[in-house]
């Protein structure tokens, strides 16, 4: 598995050059320069030299680039200028919904991350999933939307998102593909409804969020770190099973079998994640 802690991927605008250290001062696990639905399209070309500017001034920054789409007239030159620089650690391929797109990005020799944000992205996800250089999944429940016809904040859109969430966790267990990150939570000035969006994501089985404000972040942070009362006892089902040999006990009244110490295990190198991140 590919597995590196990612509670938080913060988008800046390509064409705000001047927001970029404010994004990375907000203490993101990754920030994602976008090139895609920030950018007005007179604009991509001017944002994609701001970019290159920038990443020139500050070779030892490590940013992630979220690139117009493989059907768009600014995708070979976004995905040509990644290529060519060190400071981009990766890349988010948005509107992915075509294998070929996907290999064409992974090409390039960064890690990658799909959003899937149509019904043809969902249809092919193995596929995509499945691709060279693919390290996680996300999704874009906006776009979703919109192509379904399903109205915001009501109770079908929740079913409809929590119907994609499950398809985007099936296809990143079956090829092995780190926690994949929830979609945003479009009001920042919300912090109790991201909260609740979070830990519904988390529980699910998502390692982290897309966010939109800097304010956002520590809110994810929060949610997606995990919690001692977890680690301890995670640490303790698993001291049991190494210390004893037994792979099925009784802790704290409940029972143990192989796979809740497999799950104590994850949860103990999660741990391990966030404690080399924070250290």
């Amino acid at each position: 598995m590919h597995d590196t802690l990612m509670r938080s991927a913060l988008f800046v605008p390509a064409s705000r050059p001047d927001r970029f250290p404010k994004a990375i001062a907000s203490g993101a696990d990754a920030v994602i320069v976008d090139l895609e639905d920030s950018v007005a399209p007179d604009d991509k070309p001017v944002a994609r030299e701001a970019l290159v500017r920038y990443a020139a001034d500050h070779p030892q920054e490590r940013l992630w680039v979220r690139i117009n789409d493989g059907t768009t007239p600014w995708f070979d030159d976004d995905l040509a200028m990644c290529r060519q620089l060190s400071a981009v650690a990766g890349i988010v391929l948005p509107k992915a919904q075509a294998a070929e797109h996907v290999y064409r990005v992974s090409g390039a020799g960064k890690p990658l991350i799909p959003a899937i944000e149509s019904a043809q992205g969902l249809r092919v996800l193995d596929d995509i999933a499945g691709a060279n250089g693919v390290v996680r999944l996300t999704f874009g429940i906006l776009d979703l939307m919109v192509e379904f016809g399903t109205r915001p904040l009501t109770e079908g859109a929740q079913r409809i998102l929590d119907q994609v969430r499950f398809q985007i966790l099936q296809a990143s267990r079956m090829h092995g593909l780190a926690d994949p990150l929830d979609t945003i939570y479009a009001d920042f000035s919300d912090p109790e409804g991201q909260t609740r969006a979070a830990v519904l994501a988390r529980d699910m089985g998502f390692g982290g969020m897309l966010c939109i404000h800097p304010s956002q972040v520590p809110v994810a942070h929060q949610v997606y770190q995990p919690l001692p009362e977890e680690l301890d006892w995670a640490r303790r089902v698993v001291d049991h099973a190494d210390g004893t040999g037994e792979y099925t006990f009784r802790l704290d009244g409940r029972m143990v079998d192989l796979s809740v110490i497999e799950r104590a295990r994850r949860v103990l190198e999660r741990g391990e994640l966030y404690r080399a991140r924070v250290a």
